[in-house]
C-alpha cells in the first residue's frame, strides 16, 4: 500500500463510519416515533386489530433491524456509487459548517415557506382541504427521519446511480461536450421525479383512492410540484456539499412544512 492511498482509505473508513452512525440516528428516532403518541403511521389504529398480537415496542424493534440492515446496505452501496461517479457522498471533502449546516437550513426554511404558499393558494382557488400533517411533537421525528431516509434513497443512491449511467451515455453516445454537468443533472431530475412518485402511494391511501391517477387533480399536482421542487433543490445540494447538506434542506423543510404549518393548520 503506497503512502498516497492510506488517507485516500482513512477518508472512506471514516465516512463509512459516519454513514453508519446517520443510521442509527434514523432507526432509534423512527422507534421513538412509533412508540410516541400520534406517531408510527397509525399504529394505535393497527393494534385495534385482533388478529394483531405484537405489541407496539416489538413493532418498533422490528422497524429498527429493517432500517439498521436495508439502509445500512443501500448507504454503503450508495457510497460506492458516489465514488464512481465522483459526488462528494456523505461530505464534500474540506467542506465546513456553513455548507454543511447553516446554508442547508436557510435554504430549507425557504423551500418550506414555498411549500406553505403553494398549498395555501391550492387551498384557496380549490375546494382541497390540505394534506394531513403528524401532531407536535411526533411531526419533528417524522421530518428526521424523512429526510435521513429518503435523502439516502433517492440522493445517495439513485442519483448516485443515474449520475454513473447518463456520464457514460453521454460521453460515449452522445459525445457533447460538458457531458457530466448534463448527467448530474439529469440524474438530479430522475432522483427529484422518483422521490415526489413515492408520495403518490401514501397520498392514495390517505385519501382513499383506488390508484395514484384517480386521486384529485390538485393532489397530484402539488405532490409531484412541490415535492419535486424539494427533490431538485436537496439534489443540487447534494452533488455540491454532500448527503449531509441534502439532509438538512429537506429537514428543514419539513420542519416548516410538517412542524410549523402542520401546528397552525390544527389550529384553524
Amino acid at each position: 500500500m503506497t503512502r498516497e492511498a492510506e488517507p485516500k482509505l482513512a477518508d472512506v473508513a471514516r465516512e463509512r463510519k459516519w454513514l453508519l452512525i446517520l443510521v442509527g440516528l434514523y432507526a432509534l428516532a423512527a422507534l421513538v416515533y412509533v412508540l410516541m403518541p400520534g406517531g408510527g403511521l397509525a399504529v394505535s389504529e393497527t393494534l385495534d386489530d385482533p388478529g394483531l398480537d405484537l405489541p407496539a415496542w416489538q413493532l418498533g424493534l422490528a422497524n429498527v433491524a429493517l432500517i439498521l440492515l436495508v439502509y445500512s446496505t443501500l448507504g454503503l452501496a450508495g457510497l460506492w456509487l458516489a465514488r464512481k461517479a465522483g459526488l462528494p457522498g456523505l461530505y464534500r471533502a474540506g467542506a465546513g459548517r456553513g455548507e454543511l449546516i447553516w446554508r442547508p437550513m436557510q435554504t430549507g426554511i425557504s423551500v418550506g415557506i414555498v411549500l406553505v404558499l403553494g398549498d395555501t393558494v391550492a387551498r384557496l382557488v380549490t375546494d382541497f382541504a390540505g394534506f394531513p400533517h403528524p401532531p407536535f411533537p411526533a411531526s419533528i421525528l417524522a421530518s428526521f427521519t424523512a429526510a435521513v431516509g429518503e435523502e439516502l434513497i433517492f440522493r445517495l443512491v439513485v442519483m448516485s446511480l443515474w449520475t454513473t449511467i447518463l456520464s457514460w451515455l453521454f460521453s460515449r453516445v452522445v459525445l457533447e461536450e460538458g457531458a457530466r454537468s448534463w448527467a448530474v443533472w439529469g440524474a438530479n431530475v430522475i432522483g427529484a421525479l422518483a422521490f415526489a412518485a413515492a408520495h403518490l402511494g401514501t397520498a392514495t391511501f390517505v385519501f382513499g383512492a383506488r390508484m395514484p391517477l384517480t386521486l384529485p387533480p390538485v393532489v397530484l399536482a402539488e405532490i409531484l410540484l412541490l415535492n419535486g421542487l424539494v427533490g431538485i433543490v436537496a439534489g443540487v445540494a447534494y452533488a455540491r456539499d454532500g448527503l449531509l447538506a441534502a439532509c438538512g434542506i429537506h429537514f428543514w423543510a419539513d420542519v416548516v412544512w410538517h412542524v410549523i404549518f402542520g401546528a397552525l393548520s390544527s389550529l384553524m
